[in-house]
């Protein structure tokens, strides 16, 4: 908003200049976002009476005129307006003078052999108007030549432009700014105080009908009569330039004038022109949604359509005006209008916000009813402009309706503690000491912002009650809390922040975590990112309760049916198999109520190999044991050792071909072969896996000092040697398990083993299968003999016909 030094200065006492008080408004929250100093738009320009104008001599559009500047002799000007006359007062740009709108300095010059020592100046050159007919010609009497025209021309003045916050819709008023100003200086406060109009009765009779009275909840109609249309005086106009408003006729400007000076938007209609609309004798005017099909010209000449959340003014139920945002043409002020109709209003914020978008309107009167008027001073701003349309339009006042709620209240009460106050915004300085900020200090900024202080039943605790024109903003404790801080100045608290900032660092998990990707990246997996949201329909589901869409109305519970989804998808484009992974987390439904928890999925059924020159062209299908030899490398990465037990509890597995993962007795997870049947339904290759693993789990385990810290185990120099054995065992006995006895019956002398054959057929009893497992022995200190080596082979022997009851076969 663009505020005027002089007008403000006529509110409030300012002793400030104007950089002074642009710094004061922007350390209180207004930020000043340029200070435009007018005194410099016309500094040497000076009043002048044309005393003669003759024709150029070589030029049919020039005019060489006489003007006396109050100078000891006329200057001889050449002028090219049309409208230039003898016996005219005129602004003079004298020599020297610098035109800053126009990027000009005065200089002498010959224009078309006639010498030209100044130059007559219309508003556009002063910076006053965008466009120009000609010449600016003084109205004013008893003006004397040589005079500064700044005064008579409202330049003598600097505007702000001042930038107020969304939740300060009283600062976008002249009186708001001063109570501001007034706050932070301790300045004398001259707000106008419009006296009662009184209203003399007439014929005319006006009857409300407010069909939305939340949307509306205050509405006062006034009917003026025998107004008549002129333009305003000067010092209203000027006033209104100054603001960025064009000024159009003293009825309009006046509305214009309440807006820029109380925040509260006015509308005034042609009261004929309303009853012709209208149509029948009576005339009520209503506030009520548009209905589907109406339309409404506005009046800037736009027919627009409306709809159902678009609010109206109507006449006997016919749309005159969009409530709040901008009339209709239909019932403008003309200069032919003699009787008029005021409106002033109180409409929701929202219902104003709705309206204007919907028609892709944005006003200054929606603005401030989008932020929220203030609502108590309603009939101040009222009366004011009726002062006026009295004073400068010569308008009588026969009749008035108002229609309002009758729970409404202006009025707020909160509760402030002194602790709370310190505790939120810090020690101030007191001296060279430091403290804390006194009761007095709070009371006195409080006081100053209109707010009225009472002890509560603790010390240290006032109730304050918010001023009317501050109810919409101060709502809170907090709110109050913030407001002492703003005036009292931020800059004034002291700093708090310690001396040494720690620097950002990675939590373990996150390290861990991170750690985990370039694993499975190296392994030849790509790393993928899926919704949370799945489509409805899974045991334990945690459903959505307001959704987006139905495909999306509850949380996935795994990463293995997204994974599926995408290695299909991926097949469906002609990408290809996938081999990737997902960390995410994943939710689901427990007896105590909900929970949720990090896994890592991935999918393999890829042929990674580049070229298949040597498969004809063909792609060839991964193994189980090569599925699951990708999975171990990533563990052999993490240096973390993983035993696969036999598993049948997902159905979407295959039987025979899943394995529960274990981490020193915790469940790690499941790897396994998708089920046949889902491969088929789903069109998949002949061969995918998946696994998931519960990610709490792996980093628990990659948290131990061990695995953070590995010890350093040097290399033995010596040689191996090893040595195999075969034998027939159970089906049911798992090949980790026998692994698990061999090393622990071998002792430190083992280095490695091994499972390098799996028979089962002829010559295998019924039952059984025939494992051949390589043994490597090594020793750090010496080369191991048959002595050392037989006795502990035989141990081992010994241990597994003892535990499991195999057969040897060597």
């Amino acid at each position: 908003m663009r505020i005027s030094l002089n007008w403000l200065r006529e509110l409030v006492d300012i002793t400030m200049t104007p950089e002074e008080l642009a710094e004061a408004l922007t350390m209180a929250g207004f930020e000043v976002e340029d200070i435009e100093d007018r005194r410099t738009w016309a500094n040497g320009v000076v009043v002048g009476k044309v005393l003669e104008c003759q024709p150029h001599p070589n030029a049919d559009k020039l005019r060489v005129c006489q003007v006396d500047i109050g100078a000891d002799e006329p200057a001889n000007i050449v002028c090219g307006a049309a409208n230039v006359r003898a016996d005219a007062y005129v602004p003079i740009a004298t020599l020297g003078t610098y035109l800053p709108n126009i990027d000009l300095k005065i200089r002498p010059a010959k224009l078309r052999g006639v010498p030209s020592a100044g130059m007559i100046c219309s508003l556009t050159e002063l910076g006053l108007a965008k466009e120009s007919e000609g010449i600016h010609i003084f109205t004013q009497a008893d003006l004397k030549p040589g005079n500064d025209v700044r005064p008579l021309l409202g330049l003598e003045d600097v505007i702000l432009d001042v930038t107020s916050t969304a939740n300060r819709a009283d600062a976008l008023s002249l009186v708001g700014i001063a109570r501001e100003v007034a706050a932070f200086t301790g300045a004398t406060l001259r707000l106008p105080e419009p006296a009662d109009v009184a209203v003399q009765t007439g014929s005319a009779s006006l009857t409300l009908k407010i069909s939305e009275p939340q949307a509306c909840p205050t509405y006062i109609g006034t009917i003026i009569e025998q107004v008549k249309i002129a333009p305003s005086p000067a010092w209203l106009q000027q006033r209104l330039q100054s603001s960025g408003v064009r000024p159009i006729n003293n009825v309009v400007d006046i509305t214009n004038y309440v807006l820029l000076e109380w925040g509260q938007p006015l509308h005034a209609f042609d009261r004929d022109r309303l009853q012709a609309v209208a149509g029948g004798s009576n005339l009520t005017l209503g506030v009520r949604f548009a209905q589907t099909g109406e339309s409404l010209k506005t009046l800037d000449g736009q027919p627009r359509t409306l709809q159902e959340q678009t609010l109206l003014i109507t006449a006997n139920d016919r749309p005159v005006a969009l409530a709040g945002v901008m009339g209709g043409e239909e019932t403008e002020v003309h200069e032919g209008t003699q009787n008029l109709v005021l409106e002033a209003a109180l409409f929701d914020p929202g219902a104003i916000r709705r309206s204007a978008r919907s028609q892709g309107l944005r006003t200054e009167a929606s603005a401030r009813y989008e932020r929220g008027v203030n609502q108590a001073e309603l009939t101040v701003a009222c009366r004011r402009a009726l002062q006026l349309l009295t004073e400068l339009a010569q308008g009588t006042v026969v009749a008035q309706e108002t229609e309002t709620r009758a729970d409404q209240s202006w009025t707020r009460s909160i509760e402030l503690r002194l602790d709370r106050v310190n505790q939120i915004l810090g020690p101030i300085e007191v001296g060279d000491d430091v403290g804390d900020l006194p009761a007095a200090e709070v009371e006195r900024t409080l006081t100053s912002l209109g707010c009225s202080l009472a002890p509560a039943s603790q010390p240290g605790v006032w109730t304050v009650t918010v001023p009317p024109y501050r109810y919409r903003d101060l709502e809170r404790e907090i709110d109050l809390i913030e407001e002492i801080a703003r005036l009292y100045g931020y800059n004034k608290f002291c700093d708090t922040l310690p001396n040494k900032t720690e620097p950002g660092y990675l939590s373990v998990d996150q390290v861990l975590t991170r750690r985990i990707r370039e694993c499975l990246r190296a392994a030849g997996l790509t790393e993928l990112i899926q919704y949370s949201l799945v489509k409805p329909g899974e045991d334990r589901q945690v459903a959505i309760a307001n959704p987006l869409f139905v495909e999306y109305s509850a949380l996935r519970t795994d990463l293995i049916a997204g994974l599926i989804d995408a290695f299909q998808y991926n097949l469906e484009q002609g990408n290809g198999p996938l081999n990737g992974f997902e960390i995410g987390r994943i939710f689901w439904k427990e007896e105590d109520g909900l929970a949720e928890a990090d896994a890592l999925g991935g999918i393999l059924g890829g042929d990674s190999k580049e070229g298949k020159w040597l498969q004809s062209g063909r792609d060839v299908s991964l193994s189980w044991f090569e599925a699951k030899g990708i999975l171990d490398s990533v563990f052999q990465r993490l240096d973390i050792a993983v035993e696969y037990q036999p598993d049948r509890r997902d159905s979407r597995l295959h039987p025979g071909r899943t394995a529960s993962l274990w981490i020193k007795g915790n469940r790690l997870g499941t790897f396994g072969q998708l089920h046949p049947q889902l491969r088929q339904e789903r069109g998949l290759p002949e061969s995918v896996y998946v696994f998931e693993l519960v990610l709490d789990v792996l980093l628990n385990e990659l948290d131990q000092d061990e695995n953070i810290t590995p010890a350093f185990r040097p290399f033995s120099t010596y040689p191996p040697s090893d040595r195999d054995i075969a034998f027939f065992a159970s089906v049911q006995v798992s090949v980790a398990e026998l692994q698990r006895t061999i090393i622990k019956a071998a002792g430190d002398l083992l280095d490695r083993v091994e499972l390098f054959d799996e028979y089962r057929g002829e010559s295998v009893p019924t039952g059984q299968r025939s494992l051949a497992f390589r043994l490597v022995y090594r020793a750090s200190d010496r080369t191991l003999t048959d002595a050392d080596i037989e006795p502990v082979h035989q141990k081992v022997r010994e241990a597994l016909v003892e535990k499991f009851r195999v057969e040897l076969r060597s």
